[in-house]
């Protein structure tokens, strides 16, 4: 009697652990890429630089709490909603942009917007975000920046 019950202690133990290591793991998969700087460092496989009369660096921070997006395009923020599902998709919708008109600035804010239009698939490896079409080509590359 004694066996049986031990046995089913450590079978009840297994199984609630196992559980528990599954929520873990989705849970960290979601703060690898949420409440960060995304900082862009390249798009179409081009690496980005930042313009002498650029305002800013280009980066993009998901939100948790309200599934939002917020950023910086290279001359006018943006903002908008995201949802992220199994399997490292993501996908971004009522993407706005402010509309300011900055002349010489060279970047074509479009490309970002594109990305964020054509993005269903992400992955996080060693603080690098990589965004990437349904066929996963890579669309852009971000890093984390620590503040």
């Amino acid at each position: 009697m004694k066996i049986k019950s031990f046995t089913l202690l450590l079978l009840i133990l297994l199984i609630t652990g196992c559980n528990s290591t599954i929520k873990t793991t989705n849970e960290s998969t979601i703060g690898s890429i949420t409440e960060k700087y995304w900082k862009l460092k390249s798009i179409e496989g081009k690496e980005v630089v930042f313009k002498e009369n650029q305002e800013r660096e280009i980066f993009i921070t998901l939100r948790m709490n309200d599934k939002t997006v917020t950023g910086f395009a290279g001359c006018n923020t943006l903002s908008g909603e995201y949802t992220l599902e199994g399997n490292n998709r993501i996908s971004f919708k009522n993407i706005a942009v402010t509309m300011k008109i900055c002349p010489n600035v060279g970047n074509d804010e479009s490309k970002l917007l594109k990305v964020l239009e054509l993005a269903k698939n992400y992955s996080v490896t060693n603080d690098v975000l990589t965004l990437s079409s349904d066929k996963k080509v890579s669309l852009a590359v971000f890093e984390a920046v620590y503040m």
